[in-house]
């Protein structure tokens, strides 16, 4: 729909930037700090950009405050970052470690001292390394328990001063990732261990929304979801239904599982007929069932189109999903899967250099998607722009970056006036921080840092073009149309 006027953002809302432990911190070995698995995967030959890792990363850990001084000049509201599970407890369980929950106790206090809104995420893919080697983390249903000790720590520790909390982080990825194309760890290839393992996931965000209600913590909760509205490539209606299957397989399996407890009916049977659905064992229905979430948490990055992809002659993703780690245009490789869907470009949109769509009306229709389905506020979590930035006689003109964020703030307003209710925006990411898989040189940040594939640089922070558009946005509340026009 279109509207001649559209609404105000509300008066609390919550503009904001994000971040992740192991991408930002450093100090992976400081104060007590236990090692994940990424702390591990990235010593394994080949498995990164170059070979980078988050040893030093930004060296959030030593520069929080200068940091959040800088996020304080830009007038932010909010601010979201992970807690590294190794930093609370080195081994997963068993004691706690004071420095690490120190850390974060002093970070959300000067959060809250310059009037920033601490977001915390529980588990940002950090899963400690003891735990995948007593039992194999999320592969077994220990993990539960030890998930919902971890939390329960948290909880008593900043329940008195954090009043949002993202329970899991993408576990769309970093099952699909870790299990199923071995991109990142545990680094299996496994289709059925893979939907057990989302299934153990699934039961240990239910147990930690159910333990945060049950403890009567003033805040909110939910899952942070990462979402692709899914197109037909036409009105064929072939490639229609392979859209559906798309959203089916890769949207609803999971979201529907946060909202209402159960598997959607057509991605079960699809499952069942091939003997990839997970065990349930007594009690877990109930628990899907029991947990509800105070919000759906959206990391939206960009659109996926499809065309139908038939058993014989389609695309299959055998080996490793070929995607674009390396920023040259262009390089990303089809994928599907045999009588569902195949990934096809979007003639009507352009791409980034990692050949992710620019999409910025498939935010309001997946705003539009989430709120319909499953009637649930929305926290928009992550959004934002990858790209190579330069600096130029110290200084950042990433105009794209603006315009990128300015057409996407404009369709949170669209959608607002939809009648969508958006509680609100932390873009990935505040400052450059370490790309997974990318290294250093795929930049998000409105804070420009010094730090290469080398990993030597100077960490001097320096403020790009778009931490100063992004300033005069939230002081208008997304108001002053013409930054966003």
């Amino acid at each position: 729909m279109e509207h001649k006027n559209l609404a105000t953002f509300p008066k609390d809302f919550l503009w904001g930037s994000a971040s992740a432990a192991y991408q930002v911190e450093g100090a992976y070995d400081e104060d007590g700090k236990g090692l994940s698995v990424w702390d591990d995967f990235v010593r394994i030959p080949g498995k990164t950009f170059k070979g980078t890792n988050g040893d030093v990363a930004v060296d959030h850990y030593h520069r929080y405050q200068e940091d959040v001084k800088l996020m304080a000049e830009m007038g932010m509201k909010a601010y979201r970052f992970s807690i590294a599970w190794t930093r609370i407890f080195p081994n997963g369980t068993g004691q706690v470690n004071e420095a690490g929950l120190k850390f974060y106790s002093d970070l959300i206090d000067d959060l809250l001292a310059n009037g920033i809104e601490p977001l915390v995420t529980i588990y940002h893919w950090d899963l400690p390394q003891a735990l995948q080697d007593a039992y194999g983390g999320w592969e077994s249903r220990q993990i539960i328990p030890d998930f919902v000790n971890y939390a329960e720590t948290l909880f008593k520790a900043y329940g008195d001063r954090v009043k949002y909390w993202v329970s899991l982080n993408e576990q769309n990825i970093f099952t699909h990732m870790g299990w199923q194309i071995a991109t990142h760890p545990p680094g299996k290839k496994d289709p059925k261990l893979f939907y057990q393992v989302n299934h153990h996931a699934n039961l240990s965000n239910a147990a930690v929304i159910n333990k945060f209600h049950d403890m009567n913590i003033a805040g909110k909760i939910g899952p942070s979801f990462a979402y692709s509205p899914q197109y037909a490539f036409d009105s064929n209606p072939l490639n229609v239904l392979a859209a559906e299957n798309a959203e089916e397989m890769g949207a609803h399996f999971w979201m529907d599982v946060y909202a209402y407890g159960e598997y959607p009916i057509v991605a079960w049977n699809y499952l069942k007929a091939r003997g990839l659905a997970p065990k349930f064992a007594p009690g877990d229905a109930e628990l899907l069932k029991s947990a509800k979430p105070d919000f759906m948490g959206l990391n939206y990055y960009q659109s996926g189109t499809n065309t139908w992809n038939p058993i014989d002659g389609g695309v299959e993703n055998k080996d490793s999903y070929q995607m674009n780690t390396t920023g040259k245009k262009g390089t990303a490789k089809a994928s599907g899967i045999l009588g569902l869907q195949k990934s096809v470009t979007n003639p009507f949109l352009e791409t980034t250099n990692w050949d992710w769509a620019i999409d910025p009306v498939g935010l309001r229709i997946a705003l539009r998607r989430i709120a319909s389905r499953y009637r649930l506020p929305i926290l928009i979590t992550e959004n934002g722009l990858g790209e190579y930035d330069k600096l130029e006689a110290g200084q950042v003109h990433d105009d794209y970056r603006i315009d990128f964020l300015r057409k996407h703030v404009l369709a949170i307003k669209e959608a607002i006036s939809d009648g969508v209710d958006v509680i609100g925006y932390t873009t990935w990411s505040y400052t450059d921080l370490l790309s997974w898989l990318n290294g250093y040189q795929k930049r998000y940040g409105f804070v420009y840092v010094d730090q290469d594939e080398t990993m030597t640089g100077s960490l001097k922070r320096i403020p790009k073009d778009s931490y100063y558009w992004y300033k005069d946005v939230i002081a208008s509340n997304g108001d002053d149309l013409s930054l966003l026009q």
